[in-house]
């Protein structure tokens, strides 16, 4: 693992979380919305997390895959009630208050997409 600065990764990773704004205010359907853009959101922490860290892009879609899981894991036993936080609006947003199977399969989705994209790049 090394510290660098990739502008190609930051840039996406920004068109990314554009994009989830884009769907979080726009877009009230019952696919793009739910599953989509929890597909998108393991893909902007891999660009954004890749845009400071040269690592192995199998190792990262893991990593980031798995944090991802322990987010959703933390809404099942109330993550956002236990810090204090229900009545913030921001953070029930970012942290999520339900738990889902469908959102671990998107983040698994999610990891697996970055990880095919990235695959041949040499560290």
């Amino acid at each position: 693992m090394k510290w660098r600065f990739d502008k190609k990764s930051f840039v996406i990773s920004l068109i990314i979380f554009f994009v989830e704004v884009l769907i979080a205010k726009f877009v009230d359907d019952a696919f793009i919305r739910p599953y989509g853009g929890d597909i998108l959101v393991v893909i902007l922490i891999y660009y954004f997390v890749r845009s400071f860290i040269r690592v192995e892009p199998l190792y990262l879609a893991i990593g980031v895959v798995l944090f991802a899981y322990m987010i959703e894991i933390g809404q099942y036993f109330g993550l956002v009630e236990i810090l204090g936080m229900q009545d913030n609006r921001f953070m029930r947003t970012i942290i999520g208050t339900s738990f889902s199977w469908g959102d671990i399969v998107c983040y698994t989705i999610g990891g697996f997409i970055c990880y095919l994209i990235n695959r041949k790049e040499k560290i």
